[in-house]
């Protein structure tokens, strides 16, 4: 592959862009259509080559960087405040050294950019021929960061709130135990255990993010269900003081054979009929029904579809309601349900989409495939 060139010096020499050692037989590249910052320096130091991603990151002109030595067209220092280039002297050390990994260091004003390099050398061994130096900005990272900041902000506040009510009631039971009656105790008892049920509650969602974001979530398959799973949801929330009359299950038969981590399809189901009961209104409506291949109506899988009468999801908010930390205006918790929904369903080879409800309402429709028993990790 080779660069190409656009300005000229004397003599009609390119003095913008150094052509770069051909592969195969690629057609040559500008060096501005790369994304990447790239600069390159050839045996003398001098600058050859500074794209306009280089420019953009450095806020330095190309024409003011072009026939500069490196270290004064890239004048780069480590986190400790050090000359990169005198710490690192591409052009004398070790003649073994072929590139430099990708590290932060800081531009003038304190600016972080990622740097790597590259040693070009004719022969092992051989003096250096060019640095290739790329550049890339650190704003991706630092979104990555703010967003574990954000993780950790959201988790610490979230436990405060259980780990104060534990804290308070064990304290106040054990010193004055003697004061309080058997049905004052039992229902401080109770406070303590939902709060601890809670706190158990995020530290599973925090594991299942971690391995969901690492690929590493296991689906342990075994049949399941799906009917009886969902009529165990609804009979718990009537048990729990909910009108029976509230909830309307539509199951089409028959269903194809449904392989799945039955654990991991609970807290599927789970979240979606508590997310129905507690931010729709009316009716919560659950159909689960085969889903089938536009060929032949061959079957593929179960689908699962809740919805409900509320004023629903907005349109502009469709598209992030499976993120981390999405919240509806009256949504509280954690907002990490259903990104983890999201991991468990996909996990599974299926898919998770949300719309509108016929009656207005949110409608969140989960497909899983058929599947034969097996462990997946």
């Amino acid at each position: 592959m080779s660069v190409a060139g656009t300005s000229t010096g004397p003599g009609g020499r390119d003095t913008r862009h150094t052509p770069l050692p051909r592969q195969g037989d690629h057609a040559g590249l500008d060096p501005d259509q790369l994304p990447d910052g790239l600069v390159v320096a050839d045996e003398h130091g001098r600058v050859t080559c500074f794209n306009a991603a280089a420019a953009r990151i450095t806020a330095v002109r190309p024409a003011d960087a072009l026939g500069q030595s490196l270290e004064k067209a890239l004048p780069l220092e480590d986190l400790e405040g050090r000359r990169w280039w005198q710490l690192t002297d591409p052009y004398g050390g070790l003649a073994i050294r072929v590139r430099q990994p990708e590290r932060n260091l800081l531009l003038p004003g304190g600016r972080e950019v990622l740097v790597s390099a590259r040693y070009v050398r004719d022969e092992p061994l051989a003096p250096v021929r060019c640095v290739v130096v790329s550049l890339r900005d650190t704003e991706a990272r630092r979104r990555t960061e703010r967003s574990h900041a954000e993780l950790i902000a959201t988790v610490a506040h979230e436990l405060r709130s259980p780990l104060t009510s534990v804290k308070g009631f064990t304290a106040t039971l054990l010193a004055k135990w003697e004061r309080f009656t058997d049905d004052q105790k039992r229902l401080m008892l109770e406070t303590v255990d939902a709060d601890a049920d809670r706190v158990t509650r995020l530290i599973a969602e925090l594991l299942d993010i971690s391995r969901i974001d690492s690929g590493r979530l296991e689906v342990r398959r075994q049949p399941v269900d799906i009917g009886a799973a969902v009529s165990r949801h609804i009979q718990a929330y009537v048990a729990a003081g909910q009108s029976a009359g509230r909830f309307l299950l539509r199951i089409e038969q028959p269903l194809p054979d449904l392989w799945a981590d039955p654990d991991k399809i609970d807290q599927v189901l789970s979240n979606l009929i508590e997310n129905a009961v507690r931010h729709g209104e009316g009716t919560v409506t659950i159909d689960v029904t085969p889903s089938a291949s536009p060929r032949e109506g061959e079957e593929t899988g179960t689908s699962v579809t809740v919805s409900d009468e509320g004023p629903g999801i907005p349109e502009e908010s469709m598209n992030r309601v499976f993120t981390r930390f999405w919240r509806g205006s009256k949504r509280g918790g954690t907002g990490l349900g259903l990104y983890i929904v999201k991991g468990i369903v996909e996990a599974h080879g299926g898919t998770i989409t949300v719309g509108r409800a016929p009656a207005g309402g949110a409608e969140f429709r989960f497909t899983l495939p058929v599947a034969a028993p097996a462990y997946l990790a």
